[in-house]
């Protein structure tokens, strides 16, 4: 149950290191991500009213405007965010971490970046480990749980080959391995793979043990890539009145203010879970005194006197989750800094590529924001809110789905639901893990959600704007709602991408249609250069590729440290958007000069 998360800071100057996936989404470009809902009305889920032109007939053309004089939302810029498990301790990839000096490489600008990884568009690394019940730490520090999370700012980092040197005052240097060591890795990597899934199905756990070492490993690996950490400490450890035991936290503390780490911190994860994991429950008033007790710990050592604290990190909010919620609020609701949950659209184990095209399915979330906020808004108005662990699909997902290009219909609508119901920042679960909900594979080679994150980093902003949407759309049959099978996001263009001037807008659109979709452009949007950034499935799988192409080229890195330029179509001033069925694009509209997005 403990994390490790990381969030990486936009807008900050790009130190000489960073991981590799994580980088890519990290580039120059990288801004948070934000999305807005279809109607003009931000959060409204329902499908849009839309009429007839008089006198057209079984046209499908659709108009679209953008209000560009104001935001609805503006987002952290931190809202991008992902995760890495634990498990890399486990298995062995934590030795293989790697810190990057920044060299040339080319970003969506043309400038240079630090090699490739998330680029600066990706917002956070989380480090998780969402099943396990116990993270214990040995070594210098007494055994106990935690769990981190990496609050990134935009570097690079390769995780692959080398270890990091834990002498900062001589700066930070690379231990290389030698490629037979990675090879060998790669099979301990693929045997703990096993026991991890084995692990996860029968729903026993085995504890894993984090050493001083290996946290002064993650630390500076973190630091020397500009990332910042978030520490989830061990909430299972219970006095026999069932009280938070401190103890061991107060040692980890202590430990790490002697090292002047600079963490924020958590207590827990999936607490409405406990009596599932250990037998015993802790209910949400009880969760609230453990988390003012760590906060007056943290009060005690200076070094951590004013620390980020975030929680509860529950689960999915039914009933008796929201129960929980409430009860944590009452105590402790101007105890942290932002309240968290995790959502998982489905079981993995059953999911079907049909599940990933469903509007019903992709709506879910909109009614969780909503629960969530409602219970915030009662005892803490106005509190950040931070959706801390994403997937698509749950029970480590499964291959050739969860990882596959069908799984980034529910990724992206993700994005634009959270952005546009005012949700801070959003974790994704995974960058790395032995699952198949990840970012990358077991190789580090991008999978699609990857390359979809990291256009949406490099192309938007965090203002997300109104549309307006007029066209032809079928009419419900009495008792039943109509859900958009197409949907349309729009933000100002990311400010760090210096390919387009101050007052672009970029609009992303999902089409769930099996045909086509055509878009004219209207209102300040009219006769404007678009360019285009088109994402389809590559090779015969279909919507089970693991491969994708932009605008009918394959995506591949060019080499281990090498993001491959992500050019754009131009499209001529005025022409219709055509959207293909089942796909995923971006569009950004050139030279708008929209007041909303002239400033940041």
């Amino acid at each position: 149950s403990e994390l490790i998360r990381g969030f990486l800071l936009s807008g900050m100057p790009c130190p000489s290191s960073c991981p590799p996936g994580l980088l890519a989404l990290m580039a120059p470009g990288l801004a948070l991500m934000a999305t807005f809902s279809l109607p003009s009305q931000a959060g409204d889920r329902r499908a849009l009213p839309v009429e007839k032109p008089p006198g057209v007939k079984g046209r499908t053309l659709i108009l679209l405007d953008v209000n560009t004089k104001s935001p609805v939302r503006i987002i952290s810029e931190n809202f991008l965010s992902l995760q890495l498990d634990p498990s890399i301790i486990h298995d062995g990839w934590l030795d293989f971490l790697r810190w990057l000096p920044s060299h040339a490489a080319p970003t969506l600008d043309g400038q240079s970046w630090s090699p490739p990884s998330l680029d600066k568009a990706l917002a956070s690394l989380r480090f998780v480990r969402n099943r396990n019940p116990v993270l214990c730490m040995s070594g210098s520090v007494v055994p106990g749980g935690l769990a981190i999370s990496l609050f990134s700012f935009p570097f690079a980092v390769d995780i692959v080959r080398s270890d990091i040197a834990l002498d900062k005052q001589k700066g930070c240097k690379i231990a290389q391995h030698p490629d037979i060591m990675l090879e060998l890795q790669r099979e301990k990597a693929a045997q703990m793979h096993l026991v991890l899934l084995k692990e996860q199905f029968s729903n026993t756990y085995s504890n894993l043990t984090l050493t001083a070492r290996s946290l002064d490993k993650l630390y500076n690996f973190a630091d020397c890539s500009g990332l910042h950490l978030i520490f989830a400490l061990n909430a299972l450890r219970r006095n026999p009145n069932n009280s938070w035991n401190s103890s061991n936290a107060l040692s980890l503390l202590k430990y790490s203010a002697s090292k002047k780490y600079n963490i924020s911190w958590e207590l827990g994860n999936e607490p409405n879970n406990y009596r599932t994991l250990i037998g015993r429950s802790v209910n949400g008033s009880q969760l609230g005194k453990d988390y003012t007790q760590l906060r007056s710990l943290l009060q005690l050592i200076r070094t951590y006197s004013r620390a980020h604290l975030y929680g509860p990190n529950i689960g999915r909010p039914r009933k008796n989750v929201i129960a929980f919620l409430e009860g944590f609020m009452k105590v402790a609701g101007g105890t942290v800094d932002a309240v968290t949950w995790q959502h998982y659209y489905i079981d993995g184990r059953v999911a079907k590529v049909t599940d990933f095209l469903k509007t019903r399915l992709l709506d879910t979330l909109s009614d969780q924001i909503r629960k969530i906020q409602k219970v915030v808004n009662t005892y803490t108005p106005g509190k950040k809110i931070w959706l801390e662990g994403v997937g698509m699909t749950s029970a480590g997902g499964m291959n050739n789905l969860s990882d596959s290009y069908a799984a980034g219909f529910l990724w992206l609508n993700t994005l634009g639901l959270l952005a546009s119901q005012g949700i801070d920042v959003v974790v994704r679960h995974s960058f790395l893990d032995h699952g198949h909900n990840h970012l990358v594979d077991q190789n580090f080679n991008p999978l699609p959600d990857y390359w979809l994150s990291l256009l949406y980093k490099r192309l938007i902003g965090p203002k997300v704007l109104a549309i307006h949407v007029a066209g032809l759309q079928r009419k419900p049959r009495p008792g039943r709602v109509i859900r958009d099978k197409l949907r349309i996001y729009a933000h100002c263009t990311s400010y760090h991408n210096h390919n387009y001037v101050r007052g672009s807008i970029t609009l992303y659109i999902i089409n769930l249609h099996r045909s086509r979709k055509k878009i004219k452009l209207a209102g300040t949007l009219r006769d404007k250069i678009v360019h285009q950034y088109l994402l389809q499935p590559y090779g015969k799988d279909g919507l089970h590729s693991k491969l994708v192409q932009l605008n009918g080229q394959p995506l591949a890195m060019v080499d281990d440290g090498t993001l491959p330029e992500l050019k754009p179509r131009p499209l001529r001033a005025g022409r219709t958007l055509v959207i293909p069925p089942l796909t995923m694009s971006f569009y950004v509209v050139k030279n708008v000069n929209a007041l909303a997005c002239r400033y940041r």
